[in-house]
């Protein structure tokens, strides 16, 4: 009688540790999807915030037949880097111009710079008939955001125009967010192949230097890094190049692991510095399709032609010759052919 006693205690004792370790077990997962679930809301709200669609007939270029799916569809992508810290914030220039294309069916991706000062004829329907004519490419964003057409509609139709290929998504960044986005990430590492300094904007124009070899980048020493333009440094190791190598490294630093644990710092900084066409489902598509990428397999392409001076302004003059091969490259990437799509 004294054992069957000792051993219902003992059946107690051990559903009651039973039934603690499942409680536990379900706060812990509460946690979990409450975390994810305010991680997710955050981002998501964010994400909202910063979308600012291009209002196009169809929601797609005049250059598709069809709207892309993302995720599912090759696409391309305008990435704008705004200068707009001298203007007060508005009114910028899109010093930087990187056209991204991905394709899932390949999981590949390309990088095409276009060099600021490449000379563009600008149409007075978008930018007022006082400023219509030819400009440097950066000036499409600084016209177009003054004459109310939209600075990244006018930029994206005027790539579109200069390369001959549908230009699906954008996504622009101002030199402040891109400076807070590098620092939530912790810093960008990039392996410098030659040595320079530059300013820094943000502390009064002290020098920044940098020594040939493998560095970890803060967001100020990152800012000065792509926008370096002294010319003696740009012949062996020009500002395009630069970016490319800097865009390869920061996705590597994004698509880590960790990255998880930033978001809350990342999603302050969107909206209010960052701009894009893309919705947050779109986003979340992106991510999902290409978190795995190899960054050592980007393809980075570069436009051939050549610095002239015309009517006493430096510009950068794509050969003829030149816009057909990237044209055709990236119409191979998006799987399109000839002129239009198929």
């Amino acid at each position: 009688m004294q054992d069957l006693r000792l051993e219902r205690r003992k059946q107690k004792k051990s559903k009651k540790r039973k039934k603690r370790v499942l409680y536990s077990l379900l706060f812990l997962i509460l946690i979990i999807i409450g975390v994810c679930g305010y991680l997710f809301l955050q981002t998501y709200n964010a994400a909202n915030n910063a979308y600012n669609g291009l209002d196009r007939p169809g929601g797609k270029s005049e250059l598709r037949n069809d709207k892309v799916t993302i995720g599912e569809d090759p696409i391309s992508i305008l990435l704008m880097g705004i200068e707009n810290y001298s203007s007060g914030g508005k009114n910028g220039r899109a010093d930087t111009q990187i056209v991204v294309t991905l394709n899932p069916d390949t999981n590949k991706m390309t990088m095409t710079s276009i060099p600021r000062d490449t000379r563009v004829e600008l149409p007075a329907e978008a930018v007022g008939q006082e400023n219509a004519g030819f400009h440097k490419i950066n000036s499409a964003y600084t016209y177009a955001s003054l004459s109310g057409y939209g600075a990244p509609k006018l930029t994206v139709e005027t790539v579109e125009n200069l390369l001959d290929i549908p230009i699906d998504e954008y996504a622009a960044v101002d030199f402040e967010g891109f400076r807070d986005i590098v620092n939530a990430l912790g810093g960008v590492t990039v392996d410098i192949k030659k040595g320079f300094w530059e300013k820094n904007i943000y502390n009064n124009d002290k020098r920044i230097y940098f020594t040939e070899g493998t560095t970890k980048l803060s967001g100020e020493e990152a800012l000065a890094f792509v926008r370096m333009r002294k010319r003696a440094v740009n012949r062996t190791y020009s500002r395009d190049e630069r970016q490319r190598q800097f865009i390869k490294a920061a996705i590597s630093e994004a698509i880590s692991v960790g990255t998880i644990f930033k978001v809350g710092e990342i999603t302050d900084i969107l909206g209010e510095h960052v701009k894009t066409s893309l919705k947050p489902a779109e986003i979340y598509a992106l991510q999902k399709e290409y978190s795995s990428m190899d960054t050592s397999s980007i393809e980075t392409f570069k436009i051939a032609g050549s610095n002239q001076r015309i009517n006493g302004l430096s510009y950068f003059i794509p050969s003829d010759q030149g816009l057909a091969d990237i044209s055709r490259k990236l119409k191979k990437e998006l799987d399109l052919s000839g002129s239009s799509e198929e």
